[in-house]
């Protein structure tokens, strides 16, 4: 029975309980009385008056206490019920009740209730389970700390870093973990140290930083990845794709020039000298000297896209730009199909740049079919899209194209894509390029950001 509250005044109420009882005996008063009034004032003695009372007053007092019962006992079930559901207990439920009347509507939402909260506690359980096994799996530390950058969640790939089992680990700080610079500063950038448990060259380290609340108090995910073995990797595919093209190039160069070398040498030594001699030491001086400034110009290439600067931003006119650039080109009439006349910040000069190789090589590939090429700008929301069409025959290798030095062309530097590139990354751009899908050709395109 719950305890009696008491009203704004100070005085004690009856509880609730008490007061169905009161209302029960209450209904019953003007029949009880009277019947007690009938039995006194009829012709009965004096124990069969006392007797009849006793049976009447009994009768009474026991139709209210079960008039209670029928309406106590649903509420106290229900709320045992709404208890067990509030302690997380599931398995109970209430009675079927007969009949549709209300109080059998009320139980049945009540059954109902508990097998909603059951299936979702089961299916967070499921989620839970699964995330944590998710967790521990992947081979990246992940960390989760309170409000106070104490430790509340690690996984196996966290333990392995820090040296330390879960158990020694749970509670401490931040600090005394020495992850504190790891909570400091951008949530996402990289960091250069040492952990007790990591690879002897484990030096780089991705971090990634993220808040949560867990009932409503502020929490922060942390997650290191190690970098250094995938930035070995890649630096060591860098070497062997630079050294590939780089011996790919030396070899052109340096094995005609060591024949021809040798065939002068040769000659030089031949007794008696043929009468043409002189002629054959011009032609092969002549070999000679244009492979060596190939071979110059190929280095001052490599030179060219490693000392790019950074781009002066200032603001840049779209349309004479790209009316400008088109211009240049004398060898084919470029068509102009122009957008919006808006302004950009951007180095002018490295843009003109890179807008010069791409019509170079769309009209290179022109010319070779007869066709035309296009060039034009759109705006989008947040970005601007300079594209160049050309009708030549298109690419069947796009792979390799924005690599350093490897080109399709005859006497190609190699160099005018993956300097375009980084150019147009230096601005915070993109550059595509793709075989059209309308027509035989390519498409270049160059995507830059307004602001």
């Amino acid at each position: 029975m719950l305890p009696n509250p008491t009203s704004k005044t100070g005085k004690r109420q009856l509880s609730y309980d008490l007061r169905i009882l009161v209302m029960a005996l209450l209904v019953g008063l003007p029949g009880g009385l009277v019947a007690l009034l009938l039995l006194w004032t009829g012709d009965y003695g004096s124990k069969t008056r006392w007797t009849l009372a006793l049976l009447i007053v009994s009768f009474w007092w026991g139709l209210a206490l079960a008039l209670r019962e029928r309406v106590i006992r649903p509420l106290q079930t229900l709320s045992n019920l709404l208890a067990a559901l509030r302690e997380g207990d599931y398995s109970l439920r209430a009675r079927a009740w007969r009949g549709e009347d209300t109080l059998a509507e009320v139980m049945v939402e009540a059954n109902a209730l508990g097998e909603v909260f059951r299936d979702q506690r089961l299916g967070a359980l499921e989620a839970t389970t699964l995330l944590r096994k998710v967790i521990q799996e992947i081979d990246v530390a992940v960390f989760a700390f309170d409000g106070e950058h104490r430790l509340r969640l690690i996984n196996r790939a966290g333990e392995e870093l820090l040296a330390q089992p879960v158990e020694r680990l749970m509670g401490l700080t931040a600090e005394e973990l020495g992850l504190a610079d790891c909570l400091q500063g951008e949530p996402t950038h990289t960091l250069q140290r040492k952990f007790p448990g990591a690879p002897s060259g484990s030096l780089r380290w991705g971090i990634s930083r993220s808040t949560f609340r867990e009932r409503g108090l502020p929490h922060y995910l942390l997650v290191l990845s190690d970098l250094s073995q995938a930035l070995r990797e890649e630096e060591r595919l860098a070497w062997q794709r630079l050294v590939r093209v780089l011996g790919h190039e030396l070899n052109n160069s340096l094995t005609p020039i060591n024949s021809m070398a040798g065939s002068l040498a040769g000659l030089l030594n031949r007794e008696p000298r043929p009468t043409d001699w002189e002629d054959d030491m011009k032609r092969g001086l002549r070999v000679i000297a244009a492979r060596s400034e190939a071979l110059s110009r190929f280095m001052g290439a490599y030179a060219r896209l490693a000392r790019l600067p950074k781009p002066r931003l200032q603001s840049l006119d779209v349309g004479p730009w790209v009316r400008r650039v088109a211009g240049l080109e004398t060898r084919l009439g470029v068509t102009l199909c122009p957008g919006p006349e808006i302004s950009i910040q951007a180095d002018g000069d490295q843009l003109e740049q890179l807008l010069i190789n791409l019509l170079r090589n769309g009209v290179d590939a022109a010319l070779e079919t007869k066709g035309g090429v296009e060039v034009g700008w759109r705006k989008n929301a947040t970005h601007l899209e300079v594209w160049v069409k050309d009708e030549g025959l298109g690419l069947s290798n796009t792979a390799n194209l924005f690599v350093p030095f490897f080109t399709t062309k005859p006497g190609g530097s190699g160099i005018g894509l993956a300097l375009s590139r980084q150019i147009a990354e230096s601005h915070g751009g993109t550059l595509t390029l793709e075989n059209r899908r309308d027509a035989p050709g390519c498409e270049a395109r160059l995507r830059l950001p307004l602001a």
